[in-house]
């Protein structure tokens, strides 16, 4: 579970621009999110097909795959109509668990998916990490058995301004980051992971071939440089950042050490 946490974060963060109140975005999250979670695989990514129970509460979900999919889909749509970020956050809150559109994980995606509008906006984003979890179930069944949302609201609210304390906490700590590797982030785990699994031998030109084919003719030299340095000092501690295994490091290494 922590594992797809992380990887549906890391989509969300790294295609910020692309992500989007859609299916696409959407179904993803829920693929991500669901990996090895659920006992059909194939169930993974999609809108269920049946009927599903949930526990602690007499509501009964929508039980047709068509008006599933139906409404699925007039929540994406409502939420691209709404201007307000933290609205739309909300609004994912309520309106993704109260349909329950997959077999199983409706609640992660709903709470992930309200980030979306944050991501996108440049604002704190939402954890609840330390939010009580009654009360975060309790809203919860008051949304789905008197279709009311104050408490769930008021979690909301709460969860949100820990986030932003916390957030702003671990901020003041940190230096601030260099915009030009935040803007070539995924550029640069593709070249070294590219350059450390080739098995031809690397030298200055294949790096630089490989700066020129990634990004813009005016970025080229900087993002040589910055690719050059961050092979000079690559080590066994820092080589989970480029999705690289032990094994191909240590491969990878002894080659340029002959």
């Amino acid at each position: 579970m922590l594992l797809n946490h992380k990887a549906a974060i890391e989509m969300l963060v790294e295609h910020a621009g692309e992500i989007a109140f859609n299916t696409f975005t959407f179904f993803n999250l829920h693929a991500l999110l669901s990996e090895n979670l659920l006992a059909d695989p194939n169930a993974s990514g999609r809108l269920r097909a049946t009927i599903v129970e949930i526990g602690g509460t007499v509501y009964h979900p929508l039980a047709i795959p068509q008006q599933i999919e139906e409404y699925f889909r007039l929540i994406l749509e409502k939420s691209n109509a709404i201007r307000d970020p933290f609205e739309q956050a909300f609004f994912l809150m309520v309106q993704i668990p109260y349909l329950q559109p997959f077999l199983d994980v409706n609640k992660r995606v709903s709470r992930l998916g309200a980030n979306i509008p944050l991501i996108k906006q440049n604002l704190s984003p939402l954890s609840f990490v330390d939010v009580p979890e009654q009360a975060y179930i309790d809203g919860t069944l008051g949304v789905y058995e008197l279709n009311r949302i104050e408490l769930l609201r008021d979690v909301f609210v709460w969860a949100y301004e820990r986030s932003c304390e916390q957030f702003k906490a671990v901020a003041s700590t940190l230096p601030e980051p260099d915009p030009f590797r935040l803007k070539y982030r995924a550029e640069l785990v593709d070249a070294i992971g590219r350059l450390v699994r080739a098995t031809e031998p690397m030298n200055v030109g294949i790096v630089r071939d490989m700066a020129a084919n990634l990004v813009p003719s005016e970025d080229q030299q900087r993002f040589f440089k910055l690719l050059s340095d961050e092979l000079r000092y690559l080590h066994e501690g820092n080589i989970a950042r480029y999705r690289l295994t032990l094994s191909e490091f240590r491969t990878w290494r002894a080659r340029h050490q002959r």
